[in-house]
């Protein structure tokens, strides 16, 4: 097998009234790519704090967000999909901004490549159990403010 590589991750809990915001892949199924919540890459010499923020603003489109606070970090292994172990740094964010219950946006990678289509949408919190790939691994911290 491969030697792991570690890498850095942003995760982002962003909630308004009881509900999260998550997406779907537009491009591929529900069974490949689950529910998620907006995450990426933290870049070499990014702030988590900034890569929460940036990686909201790439997946969701959404401009009018804070950071609330860093809920704390955690170590995923991401194997078989490809060796890697991933350490997750989770913030819950604050949206400023109105939007509509359903909406699409899309990541367009820096014209890299093809843009990835998401329809983004609010789900109640206590539904954050169906997020893929331990994304909701610290939910619970967002209720012990």
């Amino acid at each position: 097998m491969p030697t792991k590589t570690t890498r850095g991750k942003a995760i982002c809990y962003i909630v308004r009234d009881g509900q999260l915001l998550v997406f779907r892949h537009l491009d591929s199924s529900i069974e490949e790519d689950g529910i998620q919540v907006p995450a990426g890459t933290i870049q070499a010499g990014e702030d988590p704090e900034h890569a929460a923020l940036r990686e909201a603003r790439e997946e969701t489109g959404l401009t009018e967000l804070s950071v609330v606070r860093k809920l704390g970090v955690a170590l995923y292994d991401i194997t078989p999909y490809r060796p890697e172990i991933q350490q997750r740094h989770f913030f819950h964010l604050a949206l400023h901004q109105e939007t509509p219950e359903r909406w699409m946006s899309q990541e367009d990678h820096d014209g890299t490549g093809e843009p990835t289509r998401f329809e983004c949408f609010w789900i109640p919190l206590e539904q954050g159990h169906v997020l893929q790939s331990g994304q909701g691994a610290l939910l619970a911290n967002l209720f012990d403010e």
